[in-house]
């Protein structure tokens, strides 16, 4: 989708942001509330003034996915929907939740996404957008300086309708030395990790538990600590 950020082009981005968004008439949180597969978006573009997405179905069970492709197509939020034949083909750099995907091409308005908001205040994606039990999570840098970053979210929030909250903000010298120690972790992995360093449960004291994340993410106590233990395994490599 071509769009023009407003403000100042940096060699460096203003900041790497992660985002929980909500935002009423879109089609993708509607299905994946209704339905429990969620969606990625591998690629978003804007053809003849409709948007095309590219997206991967995804469940621990094929039958969710049906019902999700249902709900695409009876949504009045949808002009056509489109369903591959064949599997996703995965790639080394990627690694999808769930035991069955779903390739999808989805055509729909442009006012029923958010994407052209955020992508013309300068907040560029920097990963394929995630959709999951209702919710978008956005890993976007910004273009443009950290300090216009409230107001540019604000003008977000205000325009769409949109609730947004910021999971995590990473800063240019966060991101020249975070390398490429999380590669290798697996989608499940990543998630926990993430949602237990944004939550503070790395802090000391600790200001959450791992049963407390494991409530929030729907999972036992056990497999939380399981997830993290190779997470942090992985990050800090061999002794």
């Amino acid at each position: 989708m071509s769009s023009t950020a407003s403000g100042p082009t940096n060699d460096l981005p203003g900041a790497r942001l992660r985002l929980k968004i909500w935002h009423p008439n879109c089609w993708t949180l509607d299905v994946t509330e209704d339905t429990g597969a969620g969606l990625i978006a591998d690629g978003v573009y804007t053809v003849d003034s409709r948007v095309k997405a590219h997206l991967i179905a995804f469940s621990d069970r094929s039958a969710r996915i049906d019902d999700l492709i249902s709900a695409v197509r009876d949504s009045t939020l949808t002009d056509s929907v489109a369903v591959m034949g064949k599997q996703y083909d995965l790639t080394p750099r990627q690694s999808l939740p769930g035991n069955a995907t779903r390739e999808l091409f989805v055509t729909y308005e442009p006012t029923n996404s958010i994407h052209e908001a955020l992508v013309s205040r300068g907040f560029i994606p920097d990963e394929p957008i995630r959709v999951k039990e209702g919710y978008e999570y956005w890993t976007v840098v910004l273009d443009g300086e950290r300090s216009d970053m409230t107001r540019r979210l604000d003008e977000i929030r205000e325009e769409m309708n949109a609730t947004i909250e910021i999971r995590q903000v990473e800063t240019p010298v966060d991101l020249n030395g975070s390398g490429d120690q999380f590669t290798d972790l697996s989608e499940r992995q990543r998630e926990v990790f993430e949602l237990a360093r944004g939550e503070g449960y790395y802090t000391w004291p600790r200001e959450v538990s791992a049963t407390e994340l494991a409530e929030e993410i729907d999972l036992s106590q056990a497999t939380v600590l399981e997830h993290l233990r190779k997470a942090e395994a992985k990050i800090l490599g061999p002794d």
